[in-house]
């Protein structure tokens, strides 16, 4: 609605004695500014007030100006009793300059509540600042070079949120920078600020002749009732840590440093923000933010029906403070793990929840619509009498008068639409803190009594809180899990589930907030008792699947790099951050990424080769992420890596980028010293120990299990000399050793080396020389005669020493995964084929005449089938393939991946494969004797 047809719905009284004759000296130039000066103080008698009072200086035209800079200019000079008549006297100008604008339709929301807090920033910094001067004038501030004293206020709620109303308190949390003074100098520095702050205070809130700037609460600082109204920052970030609570996580969402040293103020908010921003997913908050709003409801009595006379427009059903709710508490669910989300106002909170995919968009809208007019509509409930109110008049008169200030000509009308707004607003946010009507618990058998029953035993059940949230989802759970297509099991994989779990009150919030997670969990213990033990050990990788990318296109190797890099950059940085923490980040990571990828597996949407990439892609990011984080923390003591540096390399399966659930990891670390006899540090190191201790240091970091669990294990033996030889090879010792002393079998490992971490000063330049050098070993060595044959003896040692383990090994034995494999390096070997992967290796025999091409495409067909048989089995256990064991949800797995239709015909099929297979092999092997023993 535009400026002119606001103003005419504007009440314009008739009489002049209201004090408004007094407009008739003004000059005002616009005629129509006159009508909305005479109709907004027709409808507010605290508005006619103003304009009684500063008629001198009303204003010829509504400018876009910044009018508290204006009103306030040169204040930094006054002396302590002369700023607070003058702030009053600015608040009276701003207030009735911005109800101007607000009635007149010329600023937008944004702006009212902008001015208005840009005021109250202004006011709280004058009030501290010239009260610590005077303090320090009477010498007893001990000097101290931190801005204004290093006190400092937080703006909290609404004022930190710049969202301030015309009659709104100003919630400040005063402290000081205790770093800022010498220790013998606290006590009395305490005493001084504290002074200064009750002077600031009362400043701004006092009521005098000449009205008041804001009412000031300090009451939301910590422990209120018993600290005083200005605290150190240590002594606050002490209280945070140890006994903060869920509404003070909340309020801290809209802190803002806004007066006095700010710098002070913003390294105290960093500092703090492990307390606001939990690094899991948090969705017990929801139900501590729906206990808050019926308490409230109840002290205030605001339930039953919904009527707009006399409702509250703040507290009340489908008011401001449940859309403020209702945004908050979603942001301190996801703004751990997302910075994003980390704003202050409630407008952009819903955008960023919108955009990041925690609310459907059309509710964002939806909600922002509603909250942008109660905010209007509060605005005009306090415009009439300065009045500290959220509720609506009672009278049919007043409602009128509402009606009129938010240009409505039809009272009635507005009325109707604004019970629809709040009751929209309830059902909205409702539906959030309360979702739906609790199901019925199903009947079950007199076994899955007993198992259910045992449940209240359990550690995550043991707490209160926990068993309450979990019997409002234990309904549904138990439907879900007595309707899945193999009950019983699913049942027994959950109580297994369940037992592991050492907590239980944040994953069930979870599963109540998301109900698709139960879906989850139920498909999960159906199918995939490996992954449902391993979801047991990481209940928090769950946070991965509400994270609105776990279904997305997967980001590849240098795309999970590039977040991992930020991650542990941001880990290694944060106030509370550091080495270990960093370790902790890589691996929570690391959880998460492996979890979607059995999830993804086990709904078919990637099958077990793409699987394989996937796992190695992650191994490849972390191990090329941590190698220089590790190296960095060992530089600090004995100075950065000598000469060029090192190189990781990973062997065996990694190499080959096939791993699974289960894998570990084979590395080699080659390093160049370049001459450089020692590191130089703090505690410098020969270089051949250096390199050996940095080596441990990062097998440490993959390895070694923290409080997020464990990364890889790893394994060293392909180095150089197996067990024997040193942890890290020089890149000359690696070239002498594979050139003249190294055994077939390493000749082969080396076909799958690949370069996947580097560290040090021209590491780069080090990794591509140690590529050329393992495909100039391959093509000097492979032609050596023994290739075959060694590898013959090999496969007979190994047949000998491990036999398959059960009847359903897909790795181990004749005609099986590690045969077909190392038949695969050898012809690598043979043709001296920079190839790593089985299938391209496989391919490289024909080309080099060492197997006939339709044997090759057997043997190609032979891996594919037992590859998918062994990457399912290890999604399904650890443990070697048991079918009773595994139930049949898991056998269902299993026999969608290899393409059978029953047991029997997979173990015919898997009998049929290795029978292939091993004939191939064999008959490879034994023209090589055959030629051997002619010749």
């Amino acid at each position: 609605m535009d400026f002119a047809a606001r103003i005419t719905r504007l009440p314009i009284p008739v009489d002049p004695a209201r004090g408004l004759s007094a407009l008739q000296a003004t000059g005002i130039a616009d005629p129509r500014l006159g009508d909305l000066i005479r109709g907004a103080a027709g409808c507010s008698p605290y508005l006619a007030g103003l304009v009684e009072r500063d008629a001198d200086w009303l204003p010829g035209a509504l400018a876009h100006e910044d009018v508290v800079a204006r009103e306030t200019a040169g204040f930094e000079t006054l002396s302590a009793d002369a700023l607070g008549p003058a702030l009053r006297r600015a608040k009276r100008r701003v207030a009735l300059w911005t109800a101007l604008a607000d009635l007149g339709g010329v600023w937008r929301l944004e702006q009212v509540t902008g001015a208005l807090t840009d005021l109250a920033d202004r006011a709280a910094d004058l009030a501290l600042r010239v009260h610590v001067a005077a303090e320090r004038a009477r010498g007893k501030l001990p000097e101290t070079e931190a801005d204004a004293g290093g006190i400092v206020a937080l703006a909290m709620g609404k004022m930190g949120a710049g969202e301030l109303n015309y009659s709104s308190d100003i919630d400040l949390i005063v402290l000081y920078d205790d770093s800022a003074y010498a220790r013998d100098d606290q006590h009395e520095a305490r005493a001084s600020l504290i002074r200064a702050t009750r002077k600031a205070a009362a400043t701004i809130s006092d009521n005098t002749d000449q009205g008041y700037v804001f009412r000031t609460d300090l009451r939301l600082r910590p422990d209120a009732a018993v600290t005083p109204v200005c605290i150190s920052i240590s002594a606050a970030l002490a209280y945070y840590e140890a006994e903060g609570r869920t509404w003070e996580r909340s309020a801290y969402i809209k802190a803002r440093p806004c007066a006095g040293d700010l710098a002070a103020g913003a390294r105290f908010l960093r500092e703090l923000r492990p307390f606001v921003w939990r690094r899991h997913l948090d969705f017990a908050t929801i139900q501590d933010a729906h206990d808050m709003r019926l308490r409230i409801r109840e002290h205030k009595g605001l339930h039953g029906r919904i009527e707009v006379p006399g409702h509250n427009m703040k507290l009340g059903q489908g008011g401001i403070r449940e859309i403020e709710f209702f945004t908050q508490t979603r942001q301190l669910i996801a703004g751990g793990r997302d910075p994003d989300l980390r704003v202050r106002g409630t407008v952009e909170g819903l955008a960023r929840l919108a955009e990041k995919g925690w609310v459907p968009p059309d509710v964002a809208e939806e909600l922002t619509a509603h909250y942008r007019e109660h905010r209007e509509i509060e605005h005009r409930i306090q415009m009439v009498n300065d009045a500290q109110t959220h509720a609506l008049p009672n009278s049919a008169e007043g409602l009128e008068t509402i009606a009129r200030m938010m240009g409505e000509a039809d009272t009635a009308a507005w009325s109707a639409r604004l019970a629809g707004r709040l009751a929209r607003v309830e059902a909205l946010t409702g539906d959030f803190f309360a979702p739906g009507e609790q199901r019925a618990r199903p009947k079950l058998s007199p076994e899955a009594e007993a198992m259910v029953e045992r449940w209240r035993s359990y550690p995550a059940l043991r707490s209160a809180r926990g068993r309450e949230v979990f019997a409002r989802i234990e309904p549904d759970l138990l439907t879900r899990l007595t309707a899945a297509a193999h009950a019983g099991e699913a049942l027994a994989r959950f109580d297994a589930f369940l037992a592991g779990l050492p907590a239980g009150v944040q994953l069930f919030s979870l599963f109540e907030a998301n109900p698709q997670l139960i879906e989850l969990i139920v498909d999960i213990c159906g199918t995939a008792p490996g992954l449902a033990a391993y979801l047991a050990r990481h209940p928090e990788v769950l946070d991965a699947v509400l994270g609105g990318s776990f279904f997305s296109p997967w980001p590849g190797a240098a795309g999970l790099g590039r977040q991992l890099d930020q991650l542990l950059a941001s880990a290694l940085t944060a106030p509370n951050g550091g080495y270990e923490q960093a370790l902790d980040a890589a691996r929570r990571w690391a959880h998460e990424w492996q979890f979607r990828i059995g999830v993804h597996h086990l709904r078919s949407l990637i099958g077990a080769e793409e699987a394989g990439g996937q796992y190695a892609d992650i191994a490849d990011a972390a191990v090329a992420a941590l190698f220089p984080v590790v190296a960095a923390e060992f530089a600090r003591r004995h100075g950065p890596p000598p000469g060029r540096g090192a190189v990781a390399l990973g062997m065996g399966s990694l190499g080959a980028r096939q791993l699974n659930a289960a894998s570990d990891l084979d590395l080699i670390v080659i390093y160049d010293a370049a001459g450089q006899d020692s590191s130089e540090g703090p505690k410098p190191l020969a270089t051949r120990a250096y390199y050996a201790r940095l080596t441990q240091a990062m097998i440490t970091a993959i390895s070694a299990p923290t409080s997020a669990g464990r990364l890889y294990e790893v394994d060293m033996r392909l180095r150089p000399s197996g067990r024997q030889g040193p942890v890290a090879t020089s890149v000359q010792s690696f070239r002498d050793y594979q050139m003249t002393e190294a055994w077939t079998w390493e000749h082969l490992a080396l076909t799958r080396a690949r370069v996947i971490g580097i560290c040090g000063a021209d590491a780069a330049a080090l990794a591509e020389e140690v590529e050329a050098l393992r495909v100039e070993v391959l093509q000097s060595r492979g032609g050596d005669p023994r290739v075959l044959p060694d590898l013959a003896g090999m496969r007979a040692r190994i047949f000998a020493a491990k036999a398959p383990d059960g009847a359903w090994e897909a790795k181990i034995g004749r005609g099986r995964l590690q045969d077909i494999e190392l038949l695969a390096q050898c012809f690598a070997l043979r043709a001296g084929s920079a190839a790593r992967a089985a299938q391209a290796q496989l391919r490289a025999g024909p080309r080099a005449g060492l197997v006939r091409r339709e044997e090759a495409e057997r043997l190609a067909a032979a891996r594919r089938f037992l590859w998918n048989l062994q990457c399912a089995g290890r999604l399904l256990t650890e443990k070697p393939l048991d079918m009773d064991n595994l139930g049949k949800g898991g056998q269902a797995f299993l026999l969608r991946e290899t393409g059978c239709d029953t047991l029997e015909h997979l173990a015919a099929r898997l009998a049929e494969t290795v029978e292939t297979a091993g004939g191939v092999i064999d008959g490879i092997l034994a023209g090589v004797e055959a030629r051997a023993a002619a010749g």
